[in-house]
């Protein structure tokens, strides 16, 4: 019986393959909705996958006993929040220096402010579009500026507000041609400023230099740039299990700062490098589910085309479903037979996906900055689903296939 079984299985499945092949441009229209579903999850979700753990290691990258706390969010995604980050207190030097002094399980306490579309000048050489971050010698620290060659800024810089700055690999390497800069004058934004480190190379993230950048102590930033804008305070504890109390300690700090009653939620943002990753999970998230919807109307699709290219196939093997019938096949074999086939030519489509799907993930990542991870789980997702879609809108046609009166279906033209 098993090896009946068998035989029957491997037959349809033949049957379902010689007709694939027999009538491509069918089989083509066919299987065009499962291919675009299929081939949609797989790249959506390698996409997905990829800059997830890419924003994980290169962006979002403060540490695990690291956090921030500012004004408003690092992103804000709606125009309420705007609203509501505008109308709270802005942090300063003062609240900084509050801050230092008063939580003691702190391990290091610091401040900066950071824009962007600066200019830096060499000469007649010029880079654009240069980050500026005004920063305390202690966030150099926690942010672990790793440097080529120089030093960093110190304490004196900053009591001083001296015109000394750090600056990326992309400065050094495209405006000073290779020669060591430590001592040399650059100007940014038309100010002079005096090279003291050049930092390593870091490379990119998706398509962005994260070399193109400029550390000034955060009082000469203030003294160029204006002293209005809110200060964002960086924050070490001693350890990462002491993160939560470290925590703890300067939210009460700047709730009595900013003299809040018990009862009143904070107005300001305490962030951590798993609040920031949480925050970009929701936006990709959002992204991946409308993508899996679209995939989900492309399967949908496909599988109403299988059903009906099925129902045309019973019309067509009419004769030879009597026959069989005849000569003693059950219901459940007919039945068998043309789920096996729907499921087939499912299947096919679902495997023609997952390769298009991992080619288009692989290739995108080749020619743009845009990364791409290529797990295991979505493949088998693809191929499941496109297998289910064949089984499920193949039920009707076969059920209709096994209901058929042999000596009507033999005499059927």
């Amino acid at each position: 019986m098993a090896g009946k079984s068998t035989m029957a299985f491997g037959e349809a499945v033949r049957i379902a393959l010689d007709s694939l092949w027999a009538h491509k441009l069918r089989s083509l229209l066919t299987l065009v909705g499962v291919v675009i579903g299929v081939t949609s999850v797989i790249a959506v979700v390698s996409f997905v996958d990829g800059a997830n753990r890419y924003v994980a290691e290169k962006v979002f990258n403060l540490g695990a006993d690291v956090f921030l706390v500012s004004r408003a969010p690092v992103v804000i995604t709606t125009y309420k929040q705007l609203q509501e980050a505008l109308q709270r207190r802005k942090f300063t030097l003062e609240d900084y220096s509050v801050v230092r002094d008063a939580c003691g399980i702190c391990a290091d306490v610091g401040a900066g402010l950071t824009r962007g579309g600066a200019e830096v000048k060499v000469g007649n050489n010029y880079l654009q579009d240069t980050n500026v971050r005004g920063w305390t010698p202690s966030v150099t620290r926690i942010y672990d500026v790793g440097l080529a060659f120089g030093r960093q800024i110190t304490d004196p810089d900053m009591e001083h507000a001296s015109p000394v700055c750090e600056v990326g690999w992309d400065i050094y390497s495209q405006l000073f041609n290779g020669v060591n800069p430590i001592g040399s004058e650059i100007r940014l934004d038309g100010l002079p400023c005096q090279v003291i480190g050049v930092g390593k190379k870091l490379g990119s993230v998706l398509g962005q230099s994260r070399d193109n950048w400029v550390i000034l102590p955060l009082t000469t930033y203030r003294k160029r740039y204006g002293t209005d804008d809110s200060v964002t305070l960086w924050i070490r504890a001693r350890s990462a299990d002491a993160l939560n109390p470290a925590m703890d300690a300067v939210r009460q700090i700047v709730r009595g700062l900013r003299h809040l009653a018990p009862q009143d939620p904070d107005d300001f943002e305490i962030m951590t490098n798993q609040s920031l990753l949480d925050i970009w999970s929701s936006v990709s998230s959002g992204f991946f589910g409308g993508t899996i919807a679209l995939a989900s109307i492309s399967l949908l699709v496909g599988g109403i085309v299988i059903m009906n290219i099925m129902l045309v196939s019973v019309t067509e093997r009419m004769q030879e479903i009597g026959l069989r019938k005849s000569l003693g096949a059950r219901r459940v074999d007919i039945l068998l037979q043309f789920l096996v086939e729907s499921a087939t030519i499912s299947t096919v489509g679902g495997l023609i996906g997952i390769g298009i799907g991992v080619l288009l993930a692989e290739m995108v990542s080749w020619v743009t900055p845009l990364p791409s991870s290529i797990e295991l789980w979505p493949i088998l997702l693809g191929f499941s689903a496109s297998t289910i879609v064949g089984l499920f809108f193949g039920v009707y046609p076969a059920s209709k296939a096994s209901r058929l009166d042999p000596i009507a279906a033999l005499h059927a033209e």
